[in-house]
C-alpha cells in the first residue's frame, strides 16, 4: 500500500480482516432488533406500513394477526443467522426476499413515500431507501463467505 503511514496501513489491514465479519454482525443486529419488535403489537414503527404492504401483496388474504408474527419470525431468523454467521447460503436469500417486500411501499403507496415534486422521499421513503445499504452489505458478506475476491474498480486495483 503506497503513500500510507504505518498507522494507516495497520488500520486498513484491520478493516480488511474484520470489516466483513462486523458488517455481518451489524446486519444481524438490525434484523433481530427490528424483527423482535414486530412480535409485540404497537411497538414497531413499521408495523402499520408492513401490514398494509403484506395485505396488498397477498391480495388481502393475510391480515395483521398472521402477517406480523410471520414477518417478525422471518426477520429474527435472518438476524440470528447473520449474527452467528451460520447457514449464510439460506440467510442471504431470505434477506433479499425480505428486502423485495420492504421496497414495495415505494410502489404501492407513493403518496406516503414521496413528496411532490417526484423523487423527494418522505421520512418513510427514506426509511425504505436506506435499505440499499443493507442489500449491498449483504452482497459483500455473501462474497466473503463464499470466499470470492471482492474487487474494487480497476484504478484502485492497480495501486
Amino acid at each position: 500500500m503506497k503513500n500510507l503511514t504505518p498507522f494507516e496501513e495497520r488500520a486498513y489491514k484491520w478493516m480488511a480482516k474484520r470489516g466483513p465479519i462486523l458488517l455481518r454482525i451489524s446486519i444481524g443486529i438490525v434484523f433481530f432488533w427490528f424483527g423482535i419488535q414486530k412480535f409485540f403489537p404497537g411497538v414497531s414503527s413499521a408495523e402499520e406500513l408492513a401490514t398494509r404492504t403484506i395485505e396488498v401483496l397477498t391480495f388481502g388474504l393475510m391480515g395483521q394477526a398472521i402477517s406480523m408474527p410471520l414477518l417478525a419470525a422471518w426477520e429474527v431468523l435472518i438476524g440470528i443467522l447473520f449474527v452467528f454467521g451460520i447457514w449464510m447460503r439460506i440467510a442471504i436469500p431470505l434477506l433479499f426476499l425480505q428486502m423485495i417486500g420492504t421496497f414495495m411501499p415505494l410502489f404501492f403507496f407513493p403518496a406516503e413515500t414521496f413528496l411532490p415534486p417526484p423523487l423527494i422521499p418522505t421520512i418513510i421513503g427514506q426509511y425504505i431507501i436506506k435499505n440499499i445499504i443493507i442489500i449491498t452489505g449483504a452482497m459483500v458478506v455473501g462474497a466473503y463467505y463464499m470466499k470470492l475476491e471482492i474487487k474494487l474498480d480497476k484504478e484502485k486495483m492497480e495501486e
